[in-house]
Order: structure tokens, then sequence, then C-alpha cells
């Protein structure tokens, strides 16, 4: 159960809102960047879980890098602190506009997609009188086991080089005089919660490194990508992820060369159980079949659930341990059927103007909000640290 000493300061405000416990966020900052150092790893906070402002700066302050997949968050990044040495660009659909200011920001490198996308970046660093470091994205073809949405390591999926195009790869790299190479890069899939996957990427990894170095390429950084999961059912046993666990499998098979860094690009693990949505029933329906919680947050500010049929612990912080319970489906004021936030929920006997949590919210929550049905916004509110 969350804590409900919160719940007299959040009786007096307006929901919905996204309520960021501070605390919590630089605890697990610090015990990844503490697991990560033992074995001299980089680690790169990938922008697309969460880019709240106050968010970003506790990341940066901790001396994270940036895994940014659109100029903007380049641009953001570099805004808020982050070193552009440690500012990577990965993407399958770059701009020459968002290339060319990344170019001009010196960013650290390129996650290459393709082999046009080779020429596109070589030519641009040419009229711009710039070497761009680069590394290629390799699609390994390791099934994750995740949601066939956030699967992104087969060869079924858009992203990354094939490679049967490696050496297509290889030739661009020869005739283009304005790229580096300093890496390989990989990614997955995303929500992975089975340790045992990331040892066949580290296989398969090895391979494609070797290979590299067969064709005269000496690989300076091996990026691994990132995709750990947490444990959405069980927010409170498993606050802060097991760190220790993830980066021992890479050092255990991941095999480096002396002076070759390795790199990871973190989002969900390191931010999604300090985030929480808050939100207030507007309205109980008591059915034969059903009955139904109307919230006034729904998929405009929480958006997982109707992609990706994702599940999110929901809590009624009103109602305390009541014995009597009711199962509800939990759903929003948006018109469309899709939006729900949860179905079958057993929760106390609940009533209008109760306030409702939905935990696990700070990846892929707010920065997947819109403004669909002309929907205000959602803010933040957060704890003290």
């Amino acid at each position: 159960m969350f804590d409900p000493s919160i719940l007299k300061r959040f009786q007096g405000l307006d929901t919905p809102f996204y309520y960021y416990d501070m605390a919590l966020l630089d605890k697990t900052l610090n015990v990844c960047k503490s697991a990560a150092d033992k074995y001299g790893f980089h680690v790169h906070y990938a922008f697309k879980a969460n880019f709240d402002q106050r968010v970003l700066q506790a990341i940066q302050t901790v001396g994270f890098g940036a895994d940014c997949v659109s100029g903007n968050e380049v641009r953001k990044a570099i805004e808020i602190g982050f070193d552009p040495e440690k500012v990577v660009f990965a993407g399958v659909g770059k701009s020459d506009k968002e290339i060319i200011e990344a170019l001009n920001k010196n960013i650290y490198c390129f996650n290459v997609e393709s082999v046009q996308e080779l020429g596109v970046i070589n030519a641009l660093a040419a009229k711009l009188g710039k070497t761009a470091r680069v590394a290629i994205r390799i699609n390994p073809n390791v099934d994750a086991h995740t949601h066939h949405y956030i699967t992104t390591g087969l060869e079924e999926n858009k992203f990354g080089v094939n490679q049967w195009e490696l050496k297509a790869c290889i030739e661009e790299l020869k005739r283009s005089e304005n790229l580096k190479l300093i890496g390989i890069h990989f990614h997955i899939g995303s929500q992975i919660t089975k340790l045992e996957i990331f040892r066949s990427l580290c296989v398969k990894a090895n391979e494609l490194s070797h290979w590299f170095e067969d064709h005269g390429f000496q690989l300076q950084i091996l990026n691994v990508g990132g995709g750990l999961g947490v444990d959405y059912h069980n927010p409170d046993a498993a606050a802060v992820n097991d760190f220790a666990s993830y980066f021992e499998v890479f050092d255990k098979f991941l095999e480096r060369k002396p002076g070759q860094q390795v790199h990871f690009e973190l989002g969900r693990a390191l931010v999604a159980q300090c985030g929480n949505l808050i939100s207030r029933i507007l309205y109980v329906k008591n059915g034969l079949k059903k009955n139904f919680i109307i919230l006034d947050a729904g998929m405009t500010e929480l958006m997982r659930p109707a992609l990706y049929q994702a599940y999110h612990k929901i809590e009624n912080m009103s109602a305390g341990t009541s014995a009597d319970k009711l199962k509800y489906d939990v759903v929003g004021p948006i018109c469309e059927s899709t939006d729900w936030l949860g179905k079958e929920v057993e929760l106390p006997v609940s009533k209008r103007g109760d306030l409702v949590i939905l935990r696990t919210a700070g990846a892929y929550g707010q920065v997947m909000a819109s403004g669909y049905n002309l929907r205000d916004i959602v803010r933040s509110e957060y704890s003290e640290v």
C-alpha cells in the first residue's frame, strides 16, 4: 500500500497530476551508479522514458550520459547540462536538420541504423567540415520475450542494421572520409525481466565484435543498450532494481579488450518506480456484470494500458484498508472504448471523490501524455528529497 501520510497533502490539489518521489529516484540512481562503477561501465539515460525537468536534473547530477532519439532530446540534454561528450543520438529516422544540429553540438556519437544513414551523415559532416563518430546499431536477432510492440532486436523489426548488411556498412565506412567508427550498438527490446536474455545478447555481441576486428576495425565501445524491466505488480517490494545482478551478467559474459568501454542505455529501470499518477473518482457505475470506476485521468494521461495492454497497480488511497471489496473496470473520461486503465481490479468499495493512485508510472507515462479531446496537459508534483 502506498504511504497514506501524503493523502492530506493531495486532497487539496486539482487532479490528475504526476507525483514524483525524488528520494526514491536519488536512491535508484545511486544504486545503479555504484553497481555500474564496480565494472567501469558507462550509463546513458534514455530520455524517451521521462523528460520531466526535475527528473532530468537529478539524473544529470549523478553524472550519467544521455541517450536521445530526437533532435529536441539532444537539445534538451545539453540545455539541462549533460556533457555533449556523453550524448548519443539514436533513432531509425533522423532528419537532416536533426543531424546537423547534433553535429554542431559536437555530440559523442550517432547510433546509425542503416547503410543509407551512414552516407547521409558523412555528406552532412563534410559540408560542416566535421568528422562524425558513429556506432553501428546491429539487429542481433535476439528475442527479448517481451510484448511484441516493444521488441526491437528481431529481423522483422524496423530498427538497426541486419547482419547480412554489415559488409555494405564496411564498404560505406571505407569511402566515408568524414565518419569514424567507434563502436557497435544493440538494443533488443524493453521491459525484459529474464536476465538470461541479456546473456544471449552478450554471446551475439561477442561474435559481432570479433567480426569487426577480423575486418580491421578496433572498436572503442560496445553499447549493449538497455531494456531492463521493472516489477509493476510489486512496486513496494521491488522499488529499486537489482542492478548488481544485471551488470554482473555483462561482466561475466561480454568479452572486452583492454581499454574497451561498455555503454548502457537505461530508462525505465531508473525512473519507473519513482513516478505515480494521481487521479480522482468522478463517478461509480454499478452494473449486473460490471462495475466501473470513472477517473478524471485516462489514456491522455497514461497511454500504456491502451497501447500495450500494460498493467499498473491501482490503489484507492481514500478508502484505506476497508474490508469490503469489489472488482471494478477502472476507466477514464476519454471518448474511446480503449480508454481503460485497469480491468477487474479488486478495490475497496469506492465512491465519488476518492483519490486513486496508479503506481510505477514514471516511465512512458507523462512523456506520452496528449491533448486529445482538448484535454489539459498533465502537470507534476514532487516529494521533498
